[in-house]
């Protein structure tokens, strides 16, 4: 991570319609404190954990723009989707209707 001293300033007057991303995103991720091997999970049980979390977590959304996972080739779950080299992968029926209600409260 840069230095803070050598980072751009903040706009004092950002774009009225960007949303925010908090400075500590991270730490509000309802997979902190999961473990390595269910985050970056290559295979969809071992993942549950994760896509748990994914599905009630309040910044999903940030998480995809920090991870970027198609650019990145990510291996492992961010904003609720397996990824495997980049590319969404695809889960069993089983465990999707699992996760369905946790999605539908969200």
């Amino acid at each position: 991570m840069p230095d803070p001293a050598l980072r751009a300033p903040a706009s004092a007057c950002p774009h009225p319609t960007a949303v925010r991303r908090p400075a500590d995103w991270r730490t509000h991720a309802a997979c902190a404190g999961l473990p390595d091997h269910a985050v970056f999970a290559r295979r969809p049980k071992a993942a549950l954990p994760a896509l748990r979390a994914c599905a009630v977590c309040p910044v999903h959304r940030f998480c995809l723009e920090a991870v970027a996972p198609r650019e990145s080739w990510f291996d492992g779950v961010c904003a609720g989707r397996l990824w495997r080299n980049g590319k969404e992968a695809r889960l069993p029926e089983a465990l999707t209707d699992d996760l369905a209600p946790l999605m539908e409260q969200s």
